[in-house]
């Protein structure tokens, strides 16, 4: 199971591509993963014959876990027995474990259980539930849940985010006054977060794709880390438009690409990040890594539903050309589940452009590793009053969007944030000839 992102800590596998028995090529598809930065089809590490398949469709399991077995050598493949998945195998204690292996987690079919016999000290069973996900282990802390305590379904016992769901849905209520910040006025048996809402009749239930859960907790723990502050500048991009209508037929004729705003606003934005080093960096306990390198993320929606953000590595290196080509062809990658685990690793700054749906601005949340997002609003043409070079004002059409910085104001403060808007404000009002 790779990993698709530098907070992603497991995937589920959505579909096998290929069964037990077939012929493989080395980089040909062969299954699907779902996690909640990207839905992409890994490919094959090798040439070779799928002799057995680990991890079944819709199972869950923690990033580096063997999921299936190639056997490379033709002879060899043809003798050994094909075997489909089935429930998860429970390593026994004494099972060599290799190294570079997270022991997999997958879904409960009966609820975990409490009081399961003790492992003794330091043994593998004991190391492996004490070691579950990051993710599981908060949401355990949060409820007060010792997971040492637990019987999962994992190998050896390992307790998944599935075992720990089912067993919080069967533990029975806490009173309020024993929940840690929970109001003192709470009824009794009633969640400090409150009571969850139920259907009505008509009501059209449907759970949540995985996709769409993975989201959901990666954007709840965004929110949590980063302490949000967003921050709006009007930016006129009249010059920009011109420019662009000037260039847009011989850059389309030599480069193949359609020439959108976007580029020249990622060119600018590149440009200012070398100028305000602290909202191209991340926050690590009490440090701040200031990047040098400038890796922009870009978000790309999904059809039906579902969001990506892969990254355009070294942007400020990129030429216009470059930059349209390269957030092309991500962005078709994305929409077509083509993208690799590095296609959506590393990024430093995250740019989102709700406006091409018409929104004129919004407050975008700060991806986990980073410390500022940009968001663009619809472009659109606008009255504006504008002085003219003898200080007559007159009232113009001008084209204009709402630009957004959310930043995290633990590292970045106001005043920082808004020199950087107006400097980038600034470079594309008095953007050159040459699209610089």
């Amino acid at each position: 199971m790779p990993q698709m992102g530098e907070s992603i800590a497991e995937g589920t596998v959505s579909r096998w591509l290929k069964k037990v028995g077939d012929n493989v090529k080395r980089d040909e598809p062969l299954f699907e993963i779902s996690t909640d930065k990207v839905d992409a089809e890994i490919p094959s590490p090798s040439a070779g014959i799928l002799i057995e398949i680990l991890i079944g469709e819709g199972q869950t399991v923690a990033i580096q876990t063997v999921v299936a077995r190639l056997e490379t050598d033709a002879a060899a493949a043809a003798v050994v027995p094909a075997a489909a998945p089935s429930a998860p195998a429970v390593a026994p204690a004494s099972a060599p474990v290799v190294a570079s292996v997270v022991t997999p987690s997958a879904p409960v079919a009966a609820s975990a259980t409490l009081a399961a016999p003790a492992a003794p000290t330091g043994s593998f069973e004991e190391r492996v539930r004490t070691k579950s996900s990051p993710l599981v282990r908060k949401i355990a802390a949060e409820h007060g849940v010792e997971i040492a305590g637990m019987s999962g379904s994992g190998i050896a016992g390992r307790v998944t985010r599935k075992d720990l769901d089912a067993f919080l849905a069967a533990k029975p209520a806490v009173a309020a006054s024993a929940v840690p910040g929970a109001s003192m006025h709470a009824p009794a048996g009633i969640e400090h977060r409150g009571p969850l809402p139920t259907p009505w009749a008509g009501d059209i239930v449907e759970p949540m794709s995985k996709i769409r859960k993975l989201t959901s907790d990666h954007m709840a723990l965004a929110i949590k880390v980063a302490t949000h502050v967003t921050s709006f500048f009007e930016i006129d991009l009249t010059r920009v438009a011109r420019i662009r209508a000037a260039m847009r037929k011989d850059f389309e004729a030599q480069s193949g690409q359609k020439l959108t705003y976007l580029p020249f606003i990622l060119q600018a934005v590149c440009t200012q990040l070398k100028r305000h080093p602290t909202l191209n960096a991340a926050v690590a306990g009490n440090d701040v890594i200031l990047r040098k390198q400038i890796n922009l993320g870009i978000a790309v929606a999904l059809e039906p539903t579902g969001l990506i953000v892969p990254v355009l590595k070294h942007a400020d290196e990129l030429s216009l050309t470059g930059l349209t080509r390269g957030t092309n062809d991500l962005a078709a990658r994305a929409r077509s589940k083509k993208l690799s685990p590095t296609d959506v690793q590393d990024s430093t700054f995250t740019i989102t452009n709700p406006g091409v749906f018409g929104s004129l601005f919004g407050t975008p949340i700060i991806p986990v590793g980073t410390t500022a997002i940009l968001g663009l609003g619809a472009i659109e043409k606008r009255a504006k009053v504008i002085t003219g070079p003898d200080g007559e004002e007159t009232i113009a059409i001008r084209t204009c969007a709402y630009f957004s910085l959310s930043f995290d104001h633990r590292v970045i403060d106001g005043a920082d944030a808004d020199r950087f808007m107006a400097d980038l404000k600034k470079t594309l009002e008095s953007v050159s000839e040459t699209g610089r």
